[in-house]
């Protein structure tokens, strides 16, 4: 925060103060005024206004040190003795006070001699100004404890981002690992049967790490992007299945600009390709589609393989749990996760999530 902008805010913050005092004052007045009126003595509004604005000045005056007192001695354990003790004594401080400013600008308002001024006001107002003192003690610490409990729910807010995001990370970290070790084992299965495959594939895997490397720091891609690494697994597994594999996507040109979990498809097409492909020497298919509607993504992968022979008994191995933990911990209650055969046969994996843009996200 500059200089410039401090004192701006500091400026704003005494007028509204300003303010404050002013419309008590005035709504004084206005009472003044209007039972001065009836009871039928004459009284210009000007003087209503001149002497309510006094008294309430003054109190703004004498509100400065209070409100640093409060701060200073809050009723808290530990040392409440001590803030009542200071409480009271600055009490009839503030009420011996408001009465020496008041009769002095009295003695200027209406050319009274200042014992006249102050003996009236020694009669009338010394329970009235203790009264003011304990309200500006109530309101200064009512603020202060209001001001702590946003702070608290600030940090509370914030330890729990810092948490979701510790877990995102250790989920992210975990998939890494799992994803690496599956494509070493498809390498080390080709190398014994077509040595110039698996060359490929090494290389085309040193491509692909190279770019999770690079994206690991984000939790959430376009899915433009999320596309572009799919296509770099899947040509690792191409290689490894040559004509069996065949996949489709099927993408809305305005769902490629949505922001989706890094690496979020690439578990769910290996799932798709250790369950409904590997195990068949037939042909495979995996379709993927992507919509939005409603401001909410949805993607779509599935397969052509057996699928499952009874609701939830899918077995979710770390790629599927994993998914599901991320969109947990990213969209809580606002996202679905769905295992279920197809009508044609088959598996069928759907998210659905928030649709989000890249812009709309900054």
């Amino acid at each position: 925060m500059t200089i410039t902008r401090a004192l701006q805010r500091r400026s704003i913050k005494w007028l509204v103060v300003f303010a404050f005092w002013t419309a008590i004052g005035l709504s004084f007045a206005f009472q003044f005024y209007i039972s001065s009126a009836k009871a039928g003595i004459e009284v210009s509004w000007k003087q209503a206004v001149s002497y309510a604005l006094g008294d309430w000045y003054v109190f703004a005056l004498l509100s400065i040190p209070v409100i640093w007192l409060a701060g200073r001695f809050p009723f808290e354990s530990g040392g409440r003795m001590r803030s009542w003790t200071v409480h009271i004594f600055a009490s009839l401080a503030f009420s011996f006070a408001y009465m020496v400013l008041r009769a002095w600008i009295g003695t200027w308002q209406s050319e009274a001699r200042f014992g006249e001024a102050f003996q009236p006001l020694l009669v009338k107002t010394w329970h009235f100004n203790l009264l003011i003192y304990w309200v500006i003690v109530a309101v200064s610490l009512a603020f202060a404890y209001y001001r702590k409990f946003r702070e608290r729910e600030l940090r509370a807010a914030e330890l729990e981002k810092s948490l979701a995001q510790a877990k995102l990370k250790a989920l992210q970290m975990q998939l890494n690992p799992h994803f690496l070790f599956n494509s070493l084992h498809s390498i080390s299965a080709l190398m014994h049967q077509n040595v110039e495959a698996a060359d490929r594939m090494i290389v085309r895997l040193s491509d692909l790490l190279r770019a999770a490397l690079e994206s690991s720091e984000s939790q959430e891609v376009t899915l433009r992007e999320e596309l572009a690494f799919l296509q770099m697994y899947l040509e690792i597994e191409k290689i490894r299945f040559g004509s069996r594999l065949t996949v489709d996507l099927d993408v809305a040109g305005s769902a490629l600009d949505a922001r989706v979990p890094n690496l979020i498809l690439q578990p769910l097409i290996e799932n798709a390709v250790r369950h409904g492909i590997e195990p068949h020497a037939r042909p495979g298919r995996i379709e993927l589609r992507a919509q939005c509607a409603d401001g909410v993504l949805t993607l779509d992968v599935s397969d052509n393989g057996n699928g499952v022979g009874q609701p939830g008994s899918v077995s979710e191995g770390v790629g599927l749990s994993n998914t599901r933990a991320r969109l947990r911990t990213l969209y809580g209650e606002a996202h679905r996760f769905e295992l279920g055969n197809r009508p044609e046969g088959g598996l069928r994996v759907r998210l659905a999530f928030p649709f989000r843009t890249a812009n709309a996200a900054k």
